[in-house]
This record gives C-alpha cells, sequence and structure tokens, in this order.
C-alpha cells in the first residue's frame, strides 16, 4: 500500500516537533554520489529542495552503516566503497544536528522505489538546480573533486 505525499508531509512536522521536545541534538549521514562530473541529488515528497541522500542513524548503527541503508532506501543503490569526506555541525529546525559526509562512485542507475522520494536524478556538479541548499552546494563544490581533502566544520 503507498500513502499519499501529504501523509509524509504532516508525519515529517509531527517528527520536527517532536525532536525538539525529545532529542536537540542529533547524528546523521549524507553520501555524495558522484558519477564522472555529477552528483545524484533526490527530491523528497514532504519538503521543497534538492538533497544528498542520507538520514539519520538507528540505534546501534555505524554511520557507515546508516550511509549505505540510507543510500539503498532512498535510491536503490548499493555501492562497493564509501570514503568519509566531511564532518559537519549545522542546527536545522531545531536542533543541532552532526552530520558525516560520505563519498562514492558508480556508474549504476538509481531506482528509488521508496514513498518519501518524489524524484531521484544525476546533475552536473557545474549545474546543480534550485533548491539545493547553500550548505549542500558548497559541500558538493568542494568536496566533489578525486583527492579532496576531508574537511570539518559547520554545514
Amino acid at each position: 500500500m503507498r500513502l499519499p505525499p501529504p501523509f509524509f508531509k504532516a508525519a515529517h512536522y509531527l517528527y520536527l516537533a517532536k525532536w525538539r521536545l525529545t532529542r536537540p541534538i542529533t547524528a546523521g549521514v549524507r553520501v555524495m554520489v558522484l558519477k564522472g562530473d555529477q552528483v545524484l541529488l533526490i527530491r523528497h515528497t514532504y519538503q521543497p529542495g534538492w538533497f544528498m541522500p542520507g538520514g539519520g542513524l538507528k540505534r546501534n548503527e555505524t554511520l557507515e552503516e546508516a550511509a549505505r541503508r540510507e543510500l539503498r532506501e532512498e535510491t536503490g543503490l548499493t555501492v562497493d566503497r564509501l570514503e568519509v569526506a566531511g564532518v559537519f555541525t549545522g542546527v536545522f529546525e531545531g536542533k543541532t544536528d552532526h552530520v558525516v559526509l560520505f563519498r562514492s562512485e558508480t556508474d549504476s542507475q538509481p531506482a528509488s522505489n521508496s514513498p518519501e522520494v518524489a524524484e531521484c536524478r544525476w546533475f552536473p556538479v557545474s549545474a546543480l538546480p534550485d533548491g539545493v541548499g547553500r550548505g549542500s552546494r558548497q559541500r558538493i563544490l568542494e568536496l566533489s573533486r578525486p583527492g579532496a581533502p576531508v574537511v570539518a566544520g559547520r554545514w
């Protein structure tokens, strides 16, 4: 059974309210998937904009396990190699969020069947779409080239 997008939007806002009360500090992952000079971005059903695949850690899950799970759930992709590209802190939606950004490469095509993902597409790094946040845009531009150093800072 596939639930309608408004359900996910309402659930998302209820979850944010819960976060503000119970989890003001979170840990999550993002995965920058590259194919040549293109980066894979997703658009959710419950919030506007384009994002790198990722999400929060589950109990007893390592950072790498979370990155692989989120990538598989949101894009249908599995990758052989993940490398840490950076560690960042941001304040989003009333919480302090610590994000570990992984980088990977693939030649595979995404095939998302997640009800929370509206669209999954490749974009040239030099022509990112409107709706990519300032922090995500900066991370993509500085960390998409081979051999880019691991960095830390604010998202």
